[in-house]
């Protein structure tokens, strides 16, 4: 603990050395966040506001856009900063705070994800009773319980990372406190840690995509039972758009936390994690609003609307 207490603040080395670049970088991922912002609260007060969207499946797609936007905002906006500063220094509460809420919001989105999948599973395999399987009875609880899986597993990683030594080294070759770079650095040994981010992440994972795999086999047998044509093209593109983000989030996650800790790499991670932290949570809106039919209808009237006011 007296190690411990030696650094009392991070140096968050970023992309790259390399200062003329950074205004470049500056600028493109200002660009993302304020289109992840306009995206994701933008789609959070169409469903809000829109009475034709009040169904479970947009209440999840609410949530999920809300989770997006903090997740960005809780790593793109200190990014930011230090791309136009010179001492990209991040104190260590600041550190365990960006880590705390970062595995909040990755895992409640895995959970949220899977929920989705049971809730198209539901819509599309059995859809007159659809009200009352997602009664609000069903779908609150699966909100609360997401949400419970994250903070959970964020307690359990912050303070297992945080209970560490830090006394070689305090610069953190990433651009914001994730686990596998901090672990990279202490001078603790860290193979508890590491069992605990595999076996946790790994479970959370599986678990999740166990769920997703599932209830598109039986959407799959709905689809194979659909005769008619319009009826297959509906259900595809009610849950395409939900299968594609399933696909690109937890595809990059499992290749970020689930593997062994010897093939960390600093360069190829940085990417990674940056496109499901940063890029994702911008592309979801792009996803589920484009594709949907609904959504699409529900923004013409709110926009005509806006206009004839």
């Amino acid at each position: 603990m007296k190690n411990a207490t030696e650094i009392t603040i991070f140096v968050l080395k970023g992309f790259t050395d390399d200062l003329e670049v950074h205004p470049v970088l500056f600028f493109l991922f200002l660009v993302i966040y304020l289109l992840t912002l306009m995206g994701n609260l933008g789609l959070v007060v169409l469903v809000i506001g829109d009475p034709r969207l009040h169904n479970p499946m947009y209440y999840f797609l609410c949530v999920l856009s809300s989770v997006d936007a903090g997740f960005s905002s809780v790593i793109t906006p200190n990014m930011l900063v230090d791309f136009l500063s010179k001492n990209k220094v991040i104190s260590l509460l600041g550190c365990a705070t960006q880590m705390f809420f970062a595995v909040i919001f990755g895992t409640t989105e895995c959970f949220l994800l899977a929920a989705m999948a049971y809730d198209r599973y539901v819509a599309i395999y059995n859809p007159l009773l659809y009200s009352v399987s997602m009664s609000p009875r069903v779908y609150v609880p699966l909100i609360i319980a997401s949400y419970a899986g994250g903070i959970l597993h964020a307690c359990v990683h912050t303070s297992a990372t945080f209970s560490l030594s830090f006394c070689a080294s305090n610069e953190i070759r990433h651009v914001f406190c994730d686990i596998p770079a901090l672990l990279a650095i202490s001078c603790s040994d860290t193979h508890i840690n590491q069992l605990l981010l595999f076996y946790f992440a790994g479970s959370i994972e599986i678990f999740t995509l166990l769920i997703v795999l599932i209830s598109y086999g039986f959407i799959l047998l709905a689809i194979l039972r659909t005769h008619s044509a319009e009826g297959r093209g509906k259900v595809f593109s009610t849950c395409g758009s939900h299968l594609t983000g399933v696909s690109i989030f937890l595809g990059t996650s499992l290749f970020m936390y689930v593997r062994p800790h010897s093939s960390y790499s600093v360069d190829h991670d940085i990417i990674v994690s940056t496109f499901y932290t940063i890029v994702i949570p911008m592309l979801n809106p792009i996803i589920y609003s484009f594709r949907n039919k609904d959504v699409k209808e529900a923004m013409k009237r709110m926009f005509g609307k806006m206009v004839y006011e």
